[in-house]
């Protein structure tokens, strides 16, 4: 798939360094100060010293990569790519890019890449033969709707109440139209999300809510028409995504304390509205 538009980072994560030799240790005894190292991208076991291979799919599609380009730095994944390489301490001319196949990043065995991202979500199938980092997006539910539908134009969760909104039933999506918008006439169930876009299309609904990203590739490339409306507030969370490393990699502990780092410092959050929000059009309904 491919989306078209016209619209459309300090902290380094630090690796324990173990201190060895009695005249270390008795120096820092005598000042009263710990003996100190000064960490940087040479102290990580990257794939190739001094630089961070990174990998991602063929194509990368937007909004995650733009253009198909993540060198840019453009689009929400690319950009928490080089955010994180930041914080390892490595400059961007010090990233190398690599491409892999969805599946071929998360399969077993030792990998061309030192960490990987298109989407991947933490599952406990998947952690049995990859390492994940922690999280670096939850995926939020998002209205959909057609051009010329009675959705189409409303920019707020009280403009959804009196409107026909459906969602495959015992998802995130259905509960999210029933603790969210409270519509009047009540969630409409379907049995898949296809069974709820084919309602859609045939005007039964005005409305339908799914995940971000399959709202982003429905819109984009099955519903003739297609918009989105918006990213539900206060919705819970569906799944997350993480960086995708190799099993028991000596980078895992590293590339967590940088996300965990950007989720703390609000780069995450920043970068979510620019390219999900903003550029994608999914902005987030009030």
């Amino acid at each position: 798939m491919s989306f078209t538009t016209t619209r459309r980072t300090a902290l380094k994560a630090v690796l324990a360094v173990a201190v060895a030799g009695a005249s270390l240790a008795l120096a820092a005894c005598s000042t009263g100060a710990a003996p100190s190292a000064t960490p940087s991208a040479t102290d990580l076991q990257t794939l190739t010293a001094g630089k961070l291979t990174i990998g991602t799919g063929n194509p990368a599609y937007e909004p995650w990569v733009v253009g198909d380009a993540p060198e840019s730095g453009e689009g929400y994944e690319a950009a928490v790519a080089y955010a994180v390489a930041d914080k390892l301490g490595f400059a961007k001319s010090d990233v190398v890019w690599v491409r892999t196949t969805f599946d071929e990043a998360i399969a077993p065995g030792a990998k061309n890449f030192d960490f990987n991202l298109q989407q991947y979500s933490i599952t406990d199938e998947r952690k049995a033969n990859v390492d994940f980092s922690s999280p670096y997006y939850s995926t939020t539910q998002t209205v959909i709707t057609i051009a010329g539908s009675k959705a189409d134009g409303v920019t707020t969760v009280a403009g959804l109440k009196d409107l026909v909104i459906g969602a495959a039933t015992g998802t995130t999506s259905f509960t999210a139209i029933e603790d969210v918008i409270q519509p009047t006439s009540g969630a409409q169930a379907f049995n898949s999300n296809d069974d709820a876009k084919a309602a859609l299309q045939a005007g039964q609904i005005d409305a339908l809510v799914v995940d971000l990203p399959t709202a982003l590739y429905l819109t984009a490339v099955e519903l003739d028409g297609g918009k989105i409306v918006g990213q539900l507030d206060g919705s819970a969370a569906g799944d997350q995504f993480g960086l995708v490393l190799d099993k028991d990699s000596a980078l895992t502990a590293a590339v967590s304390a940088a996300v965990d780092a950007l989720e703390a410092d609000g780069t995450l959050a920043a970068l979510q509205q620019k390219w999900l929000a903003d550029y994608a059009g999914a902005p987030v309904l009030k």
